[in-house]
């Protein structure tokens, strides 16, 4: 008779765990397939089904719904687009967490509202299910190379059941409780969306003063002004090259939950509001599907440069 894979073995055995992921888009599949090379078992499902052939390729078995993707699973990863989308899958009689087991963990690593972080945590946590918000940064060569930033929010022991399954695909770090993940999502997508900005504004002062703009980015380099952002979306910005790594449309969803947040809490944050401000037009031009570091033709179009 087969061994029954029991919920203490999975406790005593944590290295090697059964793992649904939710959403296996430009972020989620090469997350699949990192934890299944990792030796976990991994069942996913995607709203396009023809995205999970690759993955089944990769080790990760393929399921019609998310119920049977997360049903006895040890953990639960989701990444989706956005939260109405996450709330849509996990909330309800009939969803997610109403079947995953009593213990097993729920890590939402989408990016989502703050309350709508603490609003799911208090469902998982009636279910009897661990709760994290864990979104990323890191973007698509990050899940590729298992180095993401990961940010954590939860209760700590939540976070310690997965900390080691996460670390397969990148720096897990628990910065509080739920919702704490997201806030510090928001401060890295605002760090992000402003520095985009200026260093789009720094390319097109040094390109109408006369200096050569790829040489600049390269004395920059190493200085205090060097930044991953000066590094790879300054070369960007300089070779035109705005194949979408992480899409402006998605940037900016981002900037206007920072907005609300920062409403709620009462502050004036002027830089930030400026920079969700130009992604904002940048999606009124239509460049939406756009890299975020496109956001470089805003600024030309605001000055009468070429935009090509």
């Amino acid at each position: 008779m087969p061994h029954s894979h029991t919920r203490s073995d999975r406790h005593a055995h944590p290295d090697s765990r059964s793992v649904a992921v939710i959403g296996t888009g430009i972020m989620g599949a090469p997350m699949a397939s990192r934890l299944a090379a990792a030796g976990h078992r991994v069942r996913a499902w995607n709203r396009s089904p023809d995205k999970l052939v690759p993955l089944q390729r990769a080790g990760v078995e393929a399921s019609g719904s998310p119920v049977a993707a997360a049903r006895d699973a040890d953990v639960v990863i989701v990444m989706l687009s956005a939260g109405p989308v996450c709330d849509e899958i996990l909330l309800g009689e009939d969803g997610v967490i109403a079947k995953m087991s009593p213990d097993s963990s729920l890590i939402v690593m989408s990016s989502i509202p703050v309350d709508t972080a603490r609003h799911q945590a208090e469902i998982a946590n009636r279910h009897g299910v661990g709760y994290l918000d864990a979104p990323v940064s890191g973007g698509e060569r990050g899940a590729i190379d298992g180095t993401l930033a990961i940010m954590a929010g939860g209760e700590a022991d939540a976070f310690e059941r997965c900390r080691a399954l996460l670390a397969n695909l990148g720096r897990p770090t628990h910065v509080g409780p739920a919702g704490s993940g997201q806030l510090a999502k928001l401060a890295n997508q605002m760090i992000v969306a402003n520095t985009i900005a200026t260093v789009a504004e720094a390319l097109l002062l040094v390109e109408r003063g006369g200096a050569d703009p790829a040489q600049v980015r390269e004395a920059l380099m190493g200085g205090f002004a060097d930044s991953t952002i000066l590094k790879m979306h300054g070369q960007r910005m300089l070779e035109r090259d705005f194949a979408p790594g992480g899409p402006a449309k998605w940037q900016y969803k981002d900037t206007q939950t920072a907005m609300a947040e920062m409403t709620r809490l009462g502050l004036d944050l002027p830089v930030s509001i400026q920079a969700d401000a130009l992604f904002g037009d940048m999606l009124g031009h239509g460049d939406g599907e756009l890299d975020h570091s496109a956001l470089i033709r805003e600024l030309r179009r605001r000055n009468g440069m070429a935009v090509d």
